[in-house]
């Protein structure tokens, strides 16, 4: 259970970036210093941890897997920011959520074994529910699908099942803060080739961005990577990529207490069916498991 609360914290804490940029955005900042900025603090705070627990040192090849891995976390930015440019927030936010189900398929393959009936029962409501939430029915239907706005999202999707996937298989004899700090190293320099970090030395960082940087790294670095981590080694991708759907809420309910956006009803009822979404696989197996238990 406490792996399962970790992955969940951890995808918490990726639904509240969505309001930082928001207000980041609103001071005048563009997504280089933004995205930029929030790698830059994210390597610099996963390796200050990890220094700590230097004595356990990654072999060349365990660190180049983790490097690769950051890539992918470094690629969903830099996909879903891509898909913003053509696309509304409501539809890109639905395409990223198709890592749900592409989790639990990827898992499905490697393993070789088919998804028991909770889990595609949970699958289910996240999809009704990340539709509903994420104001779909609200924003003018089909017109509004971008075909390049929608091949970026679904890229940002594919980018982001990879990181859950691999984040728990790649170098996990490693200590947990420096897989995160070679993940977000990863990130970094992906990042930097295709935004140089100028936001160092042109004076924007000491003239607002650095706590808009800082918090999007906490948050979006530091912590999911580090829960997801701890986590996903113990719970394996398909739970947490079911787990992950809780970002959504989390980015619903932070832009309404922070930036008082309105909330509709349906999305209020997406919200719910994505929480129960959550919360049921884990219910029914333990319902299982109790019925065996009485049988025996």
């Amino acid at each position: 259970m406490k792996y399962v609360l970790l992955v969940f914290l951890g995808a918490c804490s990726y639904g509240i970036l969505s309001t930082i940029v928001k207000l980041a955005y609103g001071q005048g900042y563009s997504p280089a210093e933004v995205i930029g900025g929030q790698m830059f603090f994210g390597f610099l705070l996963t390796w200050i941890p990890a220094l700590f627990f230097l004595r356990t040192k990654p072999n060349k090849r365990q660190l180049m897997l983790l490097v690769a891995v950051g890539i992918a976390v470094g690629s969903t930015g830099v996909f879903y920011y891509n898909a913003l440019q053509s696309i509304p927030a409501s539809i890109a936010i639905v395409l990223l959520f198709q890592f749900t189900w592409m989790g639990v398929l990827a898992e499905a393959i490697i393993s070789r074994r088919r998804p028991d009936t909770p889990t595609l029962f949970s699958l289910g409501l996240l999809l009704i529910g990340t539709l509903l939430s994420g104001g779909l029915f609200e924003t003018g239907g089909l017109a509004q699908f971008h075909l390049t706005g929608v091949i970026f999202g679904l890229l940002a999707a594919v980018a982001y099942t990879l990181f859950i996937l691999f984040s728990g298989k790649a170098a996990v004899t490693v200590n947990p803060w420096i897989r995160s700090s070679g993940m977000a190293t990863g990130s970094f320099l992906l990042v930097a080739c295709i935004y140089p970090p100028v936001f160092v030395w042109n004076g924007a960082l000491w003239d607002g961005l650095f706590p808009y940087v800082f918090l999007l790294a906490f948050f979006g670095i530091l912590i999911p990577t580090v829960c997801f981590n701890f986590g996903v080694p113990h719970i394996g991708p398909g739970m947490a990529a079911i787990l992950g759907a809780a970002e959504l809420p989390m980015a619903v309910f932070s832009s309404f207490i922070i930036l008082h956006e309105s909330v509709s009803w349906l999305q209020v009822v997406g919200v719910v069916i994505i929480l129960i979404g959550i919360i049921l696989p884990e219910l029914m197996r333990k319902r299982g498991k109790r019925q065996e238990a009485s049988l025996s």
